[in-house]
């Protein structure tokens, strides 16, 4: 999964011939996740048909200001495809289409669109040699980019006309790695590595059996994801569960013992900035483990048990650099015990969370929860789903670190 999963990116297509590589575009920016819409000039579906980039964006393609084949002549609303836009992107920009951008002249409904933009836009120059070089388009680059806009740089090789130099609009794939590049060096957690533990751990008894609890992962997991939305490239590791991702910044390492998530944790903490602790990891395992399936013949069983090492007042020892939460699931005296937790595990910031709250604890895809901060502030919040627990965790997270 990309950072560019979910946006809203328009491409306007201006009239070169590196305009056939926009079907190309289109499909790079579907896999990574994101929603397309195509805005062209009406002399660049001389190089490309809309059917194409319709058929490729599962959207309609709009060159006019109303569709020409309607009787009813419906207004195409440039205000509303700026508006609907997270991220626009004009490739090719045409030294015509980028002169008129700097001048504000607005002859057509992608020029119309991109005066009425209010998200960032991206403009990947293709022309020739000598149009590229000339001191008029050095000009219109410098001042698109004054206003705000960023500009792709065009790469050298064969153009159209037959010479060999710069102008040469980049390739979709390095388009899209571009964008995903400057928009995660604006993001806050850019640069940041954070380690999250999520899901169950299970404790053999046996080759067959063991002692595990009912946790998803689910609240973990969309730790991880708000935190890869922010820029974090994030260590994951997980317990036994059904829960997938697929982020470039999120590396998943499944474990399944408390003793394998202990192991692991202590692999990343050092070169860590911002550690959660989510996982429901077991207090307790059986101190002797049979190898082989136990058999059923008395009619009572007795276990020995012995704790685990706890992982999270391990880190809270270590801890040098780092911003550490932790969770308290509870089910009496919940903040009086969450206190208690946070002062000696040395904690930055605990998540409480009461299995008397109705749509709280583990399998659902709601959470209640509480922060606590080491300054004793008591932050409650409502219900909520599980993503927006991690959104509202990571801005609460955000706050302490930036105070």
């Amino acid at each position: 999964m990309s950072i560019l999963k979910d946006k809203n990116i328009l491409l306007g297509v201006t009239a070169g011939i590196a305009a056939y590589k926009t079907a190309h575009l289109v499909r790079q920016f579907i896999k990574a996740g994101a929603n397309i819409k195509v805005v062209m000039t009406p002399a660049s579906k001389d190089f490309i048909t809309p059917l194409t980039l319709s058929t490729l964006s599962k959207n309609p393609v709009y060159s006019s200001f109303t569709n020409e084949d309607d009787d009813n002549a419906l207004w195409n609303n440039h205000v509303e495809l700026g508006l609907w836009a997270d991220v626009f992107v004009i490739a090719p920009a045409t030294a015509n289409t980028l002169s008129k951008m700097v001048n504000g002249i607005c002859d057509n409904l992608l020029l119309a669109t991109y005066l009425s933009a209010k998200c960032p836009v991206y403009f990947a120059p293709a022309m020739d040699l000598d149009m590229y070089k000339h001191q008029s388009t050095k000009h219109s680059f410098k001042k698109l980019e004054s206003y705000g806009n960023t500009m792709i740089p065009a790469t050298s090789g064969e153009l159209a006309s037959g010479l060999v130099g710069e102008g040469r609009m980049a390739e979709p794939e390095d388009i899209v790695n571009f964008i995903e590049k400057d928009i995660l060096s604006q993001l806050p957690l850019n640069g940041k590595k954070v380690l999250i533990t999520a899901g169950p751990t299970y404790e053999a008894l046996d080759p067959v059996r063991f002692i595990g609890n009912h946790s998803s992962g689910k609240m973990g997991f969309e730790i991880a994801k708000a935190a890869a939305n922010l820029g974090a490239e994030v260590i994951l590791v997980s317990g036994p569960t059904y829960q997938k991702v697929q982020y470039s910044l999120i590396d998943v390492k499944p474990v399944v013992s408390a003793q394998e998530m202990y192991d692991e944790v202590h692999k990343h903490y050092k070169s860590s900035d911002i550690a959660i602790l989510s996982a429901a990891v077991a207090d307790y395992r059986p101190k002797q483990v049979a190898d082989k399936k136990i058999k059923k013949s008395d009619s009572t069983f007795t276990i020995e048990l012995e704790k685990t090492k706890d992982i999270l007042k391990s880190l809270g020892k270590q801890k040098q650099h780092q911003f550490l939460v932790g969770f308290a699931l509870e089910t009496n005296n919940e903040l009086e015990h969450a206190k208690r937790k946070l002062k000696s595990k040395n904690l930055n910031l605990i998540v409480l969370n009461s299995l008397r709250d109705k749509g709280a604890g583990f399998g659902g895809s709601t959470n209640k929860v509480t922060f606590i901060t080491e300054s004793n502030e008591v932050i409650e919040n409502e219900l909520k789903s599980k993503s927006e627990v991690a959104r509202d965790l990571w801005q609460q997270i955000l706050k302490l670190i930036n105070a």
